[in-house]
């Protein structure tokens, strides 16, 4: 009887410990999330406005922030390695590492941009070499001159999100990208349009709206690290100019293969977009359709997956081997039961989510509409694989463990997930269903990878305690 009584004592300790680490994720990641779900919105607004101007306008836009976009994810997948970084340091308790990885994340930022601004500025050039409208390009190139200046800001937010991460103090970031979403929907309608006085400067002023909306985040964060009483001790900002090559270096090494599995994972959407366009117009607009949904949905892994990083590292830095699994499969637990109940929506009220992007007076509303609730019921288990990609990427990064898991995304965006997708939809002939089953082959697949390399990670060497 004692032994029983002991055995269920430990194991009612050991459930109390996982269940004491859903809180702290959740209470870190939630904001995060809906910071990711107001940019989302701030970019819904840029596209919906610039719209009312016109489909050249749009095009223009949507051409040159495709553009930007990429070299923008690049950077922030670089930025990302401060997180690990910075977690290791704060669970040392070490922090002049701390601002020392801080400080020169920004100093990432700063030096990436320079080559950046300047391929940005050759827009125009770069459109029609690739076969563009000549117009339409003019336009997209006079539109990115101004907002390829919201790189710096925008990426500067990404660093000193990375340290209010591990700090955990996330609200901030929340309701300051709210407020940048109210500030910028009101820019957006006074100068793309020309209200209040203001002069109508339509692209442009778009494209000004979101610089100043960026540039205003960013000071509002800093006030905030260096007038709060925890954060403020840290001194991020002190001697900024002061160089620290390698960490800079240590940054860079971790960082590229980060940004480079976020850019392949965009180019692999838009290569299905393509695919998708070879097969018709009505599929490739559900398509849009059905993957907008989507990636509503995927912000919530998004933001539980950078807490869960950040818990990692922090395990990590403190030489907690069980709190690093416990960190881990907690927030891919969290994640598969959201994701879970967004599937249970996708299969059961398709029809609804798709007719909220739909209007009804197009005859070919019916036709779409169709095709879009087709893709969704794939879309479901789709979700669930790319939340578990997310997921087990992020666990990985939180052990600074990031080239592998570039080979394992390489192969599974483009070996597998590309080559099912051509295969189901033009040799088996399942046409668009076909693509969103390939997408969802290769997503498994390398969530399957990721998952497995941190389950077997003190075997094979990962954890350094």
């Amino acid at each position: 009887m004692a032994n029983v009584n002991r055995i269920a004592a430990e194991d009612g300790a050991a459930i109390g410990l996982w269940r004491s680490d859903i809180k702290p994720t959740l209470t870190l990641g939630l904001p995060l999330v809906g910071a990711q779900l107001a940019q989302m919105a701030i970019n819904t607004t840029d596209v919906v406005m610039i719209g009312w101007l016109g489909a050249e306008e749009l095009a223009a836009a949507v051409l040159a922030f495709n553009l930007f976009i990429l070299f923008w994810f690049f950077g922030m997948g670089v930025t990302q390695a401060v997180i690990p970084l910075a977690a290791r340091a704060v669970g040392q308790k070490t922090p002049r590492d701390l601002r020392r990885v801080v400080r020169m994340g920004l100093w990432v930022v700063a030096l990436y941009c320079l080559p950046v601004w300047v391929t940005l500025s050759f827009t125009e050039q770069i459109l029609v070499l690739l076969g563009q409208d000549p117009e339409i390009s003019r336009l997209a190139g006079g539109y990115m001159l101004v907002m390829q200046w919201t790189l710096l800001p925008s990426l500067a937010i990404m660093a000193l999100r990375a340290f209010l991460t591990v700090m955990e103090c996330t609200q901030i970031l929340l309701w300051t990208t709210l407020g940048g979403a109210v500030v910028n929907a009101g820019l957006d309608y006074v100068l793309i349009f020309g209200l209040l006085g203001a002069p109508r400067l339509e692209l442009v002023g778009a494209a000004i709206a979101s610089v100043f909306t960026a540039s205003m985040n960013f000071v509002l964060l800093v006030v905030y690290v260096t007038r709060h009483r925890r954060l403020r001790r840290y001194t991020i900002f002190g001697r900024l100019w002061r160089s620290d090559w390698p960490v800079f270096f240590q940054i860079v090494r971790f960082g590229w293969p980060i940004g480079t599995v976020i850019v392949a994972e965009g180019v692999l959407f838009s290569g299905s977009a393509v695919m998708m366009g070879w097969i018709g117009t009505l599929p490739l607009a559900a398509h849009g359709i059905a993957l907008q949904i989507a990636s509503i949905v995927f912000m919530v892994p998004v933001g539980l997956s950078q807490a869960g990083m950040a818990r990692v590292g922090l395990a990590m830095g403190r030489g907690d081997l069980a709190g690093i699994g416990r960190a881990g499969w907690t927030a891919l637990g969290l994640t598969l039961g959201f994701m879970g109940c967004a599937a249970v929506t996708f299969w059961t009220v398709p029809d609804v989510l798709v007719s909220l992007f739909l209007d009804f007076d197009n005859p070919q509303a019916a036709d779409v509409l169709a095709i879009a609730v087709s893709f969704l019921s794939v879309a479901a288990l789709f979700q669930l694989f790319d939340g578990a990609q997310i997921s087990g990427g992020s666990m990985l990064r939180g052990l600074g463990d990031t080239v592998v898991p570039l080979v394992f995304a390489l192969l599974g965006y483009w070996v597998i997930g590309v080559g099912l997708s051509y295969g189901l939809a033009f040799g088996v002939g399942l046409g668009g269903i076909g693509i969103w089953w390939g997408l969802a082959g290769g997503l498994a697949a390398t969530a399957s990878m990721a998952i497995w390399r941190f389950a077997n990670r003190e075997r094979l060497g990962l954890v350094r305690v």
